[in-house]
């Protein structure tokens, strides 16, 4: 009969130590670190706390360049990231058909070819994925196979942090892949920010992923309606003027917390009434986050970008049942997702996509398990226009390094480049940048949207000009696409500010700006008057 020792089973591999749960306090020291520290360490705090839907927490993030050049253009696309936290297998996720070495190497965990829907002849789905079959069929949905990085790392909190800031395995970089573009294009997020969260995480800890250098906080809520009764009586309050000591910093923490409160909670109250979920969504954690969004989506909250999770993929015992369940539980939650979006065809708008920070090991281990492996499948779901396809090749399950993990074809940052660029209409150069270098797009991944077309959907420097009817004044003329804070200053040729004209609240509107030199005590010479509106900034040179 079957010994389920992999090594007696099949060619001796060495097991990468603290893989797998035998390795005893080197795995457990990975799973068990206070998160707190974890957070505390990172600097993840900064970017806030999560107010609760009913008993789901929904995390407003910090403003995001990305996310300013998508309000910024005619490419009005929505990105859902769902985050398969522990390590998905990939191998029965996405399975070789008829392939003597897969079953040979999995005794008890292995498919067996009647309990799997056909994605071709050669590749399969388990059927505990059944409702993802319609996806496939009216050409909804691409699977990238055999995804990773190079020399990859299987500790879960820094592979994690790997597939997050889109580093190399042998550089820490503290931003996300999506917060190093907030940096570059939402300058002025924090002194003049937008009413609409550019992101919004589900879920109690923040990614990551969402990282700037500048970034800024959210506010633990309980429920809808208080968040929206403490917008209608609170206020801004100021936190230029704190030091660095201990007590000044905590203030600080605190005020720009409430800061962050503040200036989403009426967007969200109302997206949040304004939308409804009419599709019938399965009893599982992941529907009910992945229901909040549907919701904000139909309710046209104007966020770009969100992510949901689903734990439990670290398999490492007794994974067959666990894992067919986990994979019941996306399947049907983003059925009814798309669903649910179709009903107003906000779906056409909508891409979904899925990450795991790592795959398990292709043998199975003495405990009917898998321990941390290598790549593993994404999965992209979307609109008509998507088309189904398989990216990239299978595994390689014989020629194998020497843990006996095969070698990634595809890396992720491709993937991310590819859909920076094509389903968010981000520049060709500035992916680039924003990945830390030039990566392969991966050719029809995604349906590519309209560029750019500037970056005037928030508000407007018009010009200048003389007053017709007020001696040495200038008429500094600019407008609000929608309301929120502005601010209007003075600054040097280079850059130094020299005075502040205005920093208040503006509904959407014309407006003009009465500016008399003199009256600021500036003496005559070339200057930028810079704009500050909805995270973004404006500037213009003037003389007088």
């Amino acid at each position: 009969m079957c010994d389920h020792d992999k090594g007696s089973m099949h060619k001796k591999v060495k097991k990468r130590y603290g893989s797998a749960i035998e390795h005893g306090r080197a795995h457990k020291q990975d799973h068990q670190r206070s998160r707190r520290n974890f957070l505390r360490n990172s600097g993840l705090f900064a970017l806030g706390a999560p107010l609760l839907f009913g008993n789901t927490p929904v995390q407003a993030l910090a403003g995001s360049p990305l996310l300013a050049s998508l309000n910024a253009s005619d490419c009005d696309r929505i990105l859902v990231l769902i985050r398969l936290k522990g390590g998905n297998d990939g191998l029965n996720t996405i399975i070789q058909r008829d392939n003597d070495e897969y079953y040979n190497i999995r005794p008890t965990l292995a498919v067996a070819e009647p309990n799997l829907w056909a994605l071709n002849d050669d590749i399969g789905m388990p059927n505990t994925m059944i409702d993802l079959q319609p996806f496939w069929e009216e050409g909804r949905m691409k699977i990238v196979q055999n995804v990773g990085y190079p020399d990859a790392n299987y500790s879960h909190f820094r592979s994690s942090d790997i597939w997050a800031s889109a580093s190399d395995s042998n550089e820490i970089v503290g931003t996300g892949w999506i917060g190093r573009y907030m940096d570059l294009n939402f300058p002025a997020f924090l002194d003049a920010p937008p009413v609409v969260p550019p992101a919004l995480q589900i879920g109690v800890q923040t990614n990551l992923v969402f990282r700037a250098d500048n970034s800024s906080m959210a506010l633990a809520i309980s429920n809808p309606t208080e968040f929206y009764q403490i917008a209608q009586s609170g206020q801004l309050y100021d936190t230029t003027q704190l030091g660095n000591c201990a007590r000044d910093q905590e203030l600080k923490f605190v005020r720009q917390t409430a800061n962050s409160a503040f200036r989403y909670s009426e967007t969200i109250q109302n997206a949040y009434n304004n939308g409804s979920n009419t599709a019938t969504y399965p009893a599982n954690n992941l529907a009910e986050e992945m229901a909040i969004v549907a919701r904000l989506i139909k309710g046209n909250l104007g966020t770009k970008v969100y992510m949901v999770s689903i734990g439990g993929f670290d398999t490492h015992s007794n994974q067959a049942g666990a894992h067919d369940q986990l994979l019941t539980n996306v399947a049907s939650s983003v059925a009814a997702f798309f669903q649910d979006l179709q009903e107003d065809g906000s779906h056409q708008r909508v891409l979904a996509m899925t990450f795991s920070e790592f795959g398990r090991t292709i043998y199975e281990n003495a405990s009917f398990g898998t321990d941390h492996g290598t790549g593993s499948p994404m999965m992209i779901f979307g609109p008509e226009t998507l088309g189904s396809e398989l990216v990239g090749t299978p595994p390689d399950l014989v020629n194998v390094d020497m843990y006996g993990d095969p070698f990634f074809t595809t890396d992720f940052r491709s993937v991310y480049a590819t859909v920076l660029q094509d389903w968010l209409c981000a520049d060709p150069t500035t992916v680039d940048h924003i990945i830390g270098q030039p990566m392969d797009r991966i050719d029809g991944l995604v349906p590519p949207g309209s560029p750019s077309v500037g970056d005037n959907a928030i508000a407007a420097l018009l010009g200048h000009n003389p007053s017709s009817n007020l001696p040495n004044t200038i008429e500094i003329k600019y407008a609000m696409k929608q309301d929120g804070p502005a601010r209007l200053r003075i600054l040097s040729t280079s850059g130094q500010q020299l005075r502040v004209l205005f920093n208040e609240f503006r509904e959407r509107g014309s407006y003009t700006f009465q500016f008399t030199p003199t009256a600021y005590y500036l003496s005559p010479g070339e200057y930028i008057y810079q704009l500050d509106a909805g995270g973004k900034t404006y500037n213009r040179r003037i003389k007088w």
